[in-house]
This record gives C-alpha cells, sequence and structure tokens, in this order.
C-alpha cells in the first residue's frame, strides 16, 4: 500500500531551457489528447492538482508536481519525485507551423531529460491501435536508456462491454478507470498502478512479480 505524503503542484515550462533542475527523479505521463491524463495524475496524486481543458489540444506547457511516496511493506520505503505532465497530441486544432514547434521542444525534452526514470504512456482502451500511439511507443523504445522503463496503461476502461474487458485482462494490460471499484485489481486500478510507478522509480525489477512482468518494459 502506497502513502500519498505530499503532493503539489510545482511550475510550468514551455521547453527544456525553462524545466526545473533535473535533480530530481521523474516519471512522465504522455498521450493523445483527451486520453485522460489529468484525470489520471489527480487519481495516483489523491490531489486535484492537474487542470484539464475542455478544449482538447490547447494546453502547451511541461506541467511539473512535487510528490513524496511512502511504502511500508515489505519494508519502508521513501521516493521524493516529480510527476511531469506532458502536452496531449493527435486532436489539437493548430498550425501545422505551430505543431512542429511543439513536438520540437518534446522530443527535446524526451530525448535530453536524464532525471526521468518512467515514461507512463497512456491509452484511450477503446482504441489500441492508432498510429499516434504505435508511432509513440516506438519513439519510446528508441530512446530510452537502460535505467528507464516504460509502462503503458489504458485508460476508460470503463467505457468497454465486459467481453472487451475480459479480452484487456486475457492480454494481461494495465487498466485504470474513473470507477475504480470496477476493476480487477490483479490487472489495474489505482493502488496497483502506484505500486508499479514507484517501482519504476526506484528501478525495481518488476520481473520478480508475475503479475507486472508483462507491464513494465
Amino acid at each position: 500500500m502506497i502513502c500519498i505524503k505530499e503532493a503539489s503542484f510545482l511550475t510550468s515550462a514551455t521547453k527544456l531551457s525553462f524545466c526545473p533542475p533535473p535533480d530530481v527523479m521523474e516519471v512522465v505521463f504522455l498521450g493523445r489528447s483527451n486520453v485522460g491524463k489529468s484525470t489520471f495524475i489527480n487519481l495516483l496524486l489523491e490531489k486535484n492538482l492537474a487542470k484539464s481543458s475542455s478544449t482538447p489540444g490547447k494546453t502547451q506547457l511541461i506541467n511539473f508536481f512535487h510528490t513524496i511516496w511512502e511504502r511500508k511493506a515489505p519494508f519502508m520505503q521513501t521516493a521524493t519525485f516529480r510527476l511531469i505532465d506532458l502536452p496531449g497530441f493527435g486532436y489539437a486544432k493548430v498550425s501545422k507551423a505551430t505543431k512542429k514547434h511543439w513536438e520540437h521542444h518534446l522530443w527535446e525534452f524526451l530525448h535530453q531529460r536524464i532525471s526521468i526514470k518512467l515514461f507512463v504512456h497512456l491509452i484511450d482502451a477503446r482504441h489500441t491501435n492508432l498510429q499516434a500511439d504505435t508511432t509513440l511507443q516506438n519513439l519510446l523504445h528508441s530512446i530510452a536508456r537502460p535505467d528507464q522503463r516504460i509502462l503503458s496503461v489504458y485508460t476508460k476502461f470503463d467505457k468497454l462491454n465486459k467481453n472487451q474487458q475480459h479480452i484487456f485482462y486475457q492480454k494481461g494490460r494495465v487498466v485504470v478507470s474513473n470507477n475504480d471499484k470496477m476493476i480487477n485489481k490483479k490487472f489495474g486500478g489505482k493502488a496497483k498502478i502506484q505500486e508499479m510507478i514507484l517501482n519504476g522509480v526506484l528501478g525495481i525489477d518488476a520481473n520478480r512479480d508475475d503479475d507486472t512482468k508483462t507491464h513494465i518494459e
């Protein structure tokens, strides 16, 4: 069980050079616009800190959140790190020049931010084969260092019917929903994902746990 000891908004930046010093371990959240990143971050932090826009693609800032997590079993572990909410992609109604400008700064950030320990790729459970997500997944695998991990989480699980949900369970996918009680906790939900994120931050080998070995790469 994870206890959120502290959680607060830190700052926003438009590009790498304006970001806080990379002196704390960091977790980055990426996903298409309207995938539910802000909702997911607030769920993890148990606090409404991440703000969502009613207009997909409107947010153009890199948002940093300070947090301290504590786990007491099987032994006491405390980790101070940052969550980073990156601008969504895929739906932004902006010019090609503006979109290219965003992408340049985002890719620069992902490539050069040495404090990133975990990439969390959020995917809409209703749309799992979109080219934008495949492209992002390939990019992350191409740039990830040996000390970095990738975690794919499927959002909006409650929007699927029972048969579709069963298929996700069969494939061992990590899922999340606004209705946390409906999820089989072996395959997702807030507590499960908090554990996986903390493991990723601390560099704990997920392969030692049969329930999670297919999820963190």
